[in-house]
């Protein structure tokens, strides 16, 4: 099973303050399930991963510009959490733009933690059941979506963890989205 991924491009999305391990896990998982990950950020350069939430760990070399992507070059799509990164990411057109166009797209996302901030911004979470860190349940249920107190939840393509204790079960389940591709498009949350 390790080429279920073979010949797919992941993109991950992520920028200063991303929960290390939530970047590193998945990363490694489609990579050795046979995919190209290729690391996407506010702007090129670097970001700060953290531990904890607070506790600077690595700077992590930044593979393109959000900006400078095209979502038909990717296969699946990765956003972890860290309280810091979707908070910058919520901000920026660009992000907002491209995550919107991967939903629209039909293709597979995986989000943990507080990676779904992003997806609230983007108005991408409305009529979906997802799962989350604690903190931000209420922002998910008041743009419209449903939160439920689960390891692993998928929702049309739409793979959502908690947080790092549930990164086993997100990682075996985002290389299973992943190599089954594209879903088809439902109208609620698909635009924006």
């Amino acid at each position: 099973m390790a080429d279920e991924l073979k010949g797919k491009k992941i993109a991950i999305l992520a920028a200063d303050g991303v929960e290390q391990v939530e970047l590193d896990r998945p990363r490694s998982a489609v990579e050795q399930a046979g995919a190209e990950t290729v690391l996407l950020s506010i702007e090129a350069g670097e970001i700060q991963a953290v531990e904890h939430d607070i506790e600077p760990t690595e700077r992590i070399p930044v593979d393109k510009a959000v900006g400078d992507a095209s979502v038909e070059d990717y296969d699946g799509l990765i956003l972890p959490g860290g309280v810091g990164n979707p908070d910058k990411l919520r901000k920026e057109d660009s992000v907002i733009d491209f995550v919107q166009a991967f939903f629209r797209a039909g293709k597979p996302v995986g989000v943990i933690c507080h990676g779904p901030w992003t997806l609230v911004e983007a108005d991408l979470v409305r009529g979906r059941t997802l799962t989350s860190y604690p903190s931000i349940r209420t922002d998910i249920r008041n743009a419209g979506g449903e939160v439920v107190d689960e390891e692993v939840v998928t929702d049309q393509g739409l793979v959502s963890s908690r947080s790092p204790k549930d990164l086993d079960g997100f990682c075996a389940k985002i290389v299973e989205e992943f190599a089954e591709g594209p879903h088809e498009v439902a109208e609620a949350g698909a635009t924006a």
